[in-house]
């Protein structure tokens, strides 16, 4: 059976371009479109090398998301995969796929977490606690930011001299091995 996954992404697209690429040889998982809301997200030049199509959506009010829902119903998209995206996801999204969007967060929630907890600003919060480990969460979403259920969790150390950078470097490894497999494990 074919499925067909959706990504969501406001930045880079890193874990995109890793997800797609891990998946490039099994013909079961396809991605048909990455949506961001940025138009100048380097996930657009990602997803053009990697012949995908890609489009910006500002989702900035309710219409906006139903033009979103459209999209995906036309698309086919059974799964929706956020990989760096930054806005909270809304029941006409939510309703239309539950327990089937998955968002990854850089460290071990419920730590760490909520609105405006992302990127970088994870790393520093991380350091400024004096934490001595922080890994990855990968959880389904709900409608609120980063309490859906925990699916996977991937830890790593952090030391005291550790900085930000460091931190996030560590962090991207794990982001880059579990994710995409993690997404063949529950969808396989």
């Amino acid at each position: 059976m074919i499925r067909k996954i959706a990504i969501l992404a406001s930045g880079s697209g890193s874990n995109a371009e890793n997800i797609i690429r891990y998946f490039a040889k099994n013909k079961t998982f396809v991605f048909p479109i990455i949506i961001s809301n940025n138009k100048n997200a380097y996930v657009h030049k990602r997803a053009k090398e990697l012949c995908i199509n890609s489009l910006t959506l500002e989702l900035k009010d309710e219409s906006d998301w139903l033009v979103l829902r459209d999209i995906l119903i036309r698309q086919q998209i059974d799964y929706v995969i956020l990989a760096g995206f930054l806005l909270k996801i809304p029941l006409v999204i939510l309703n239309l796929f539950p327990n089937k969007i998955i968002n990854i967060h850089p460290a071990l929630l419920p730590k760490f977490g909520g609105k405006g907890m992302y990127g970088n600003r994870v790393h520093q919060a991380v350091c400024a606690a004096g934490e001595t480990e922080t890994g990855i969460t990968i959880h389904y979403v709900t409608e609120n930011y980063d309490e859906g259920d925990v699916i996977f969790q991937a830890k790593c150390a952090v030391s005291p001299t550790d900085t930000p950078e460091d931190v996030a470097k560590k962090v991207h490894a794990l982001e880059y091995e579990w994710f995409p497999k993690i997404i063949e494990k529950i969808w396989g």
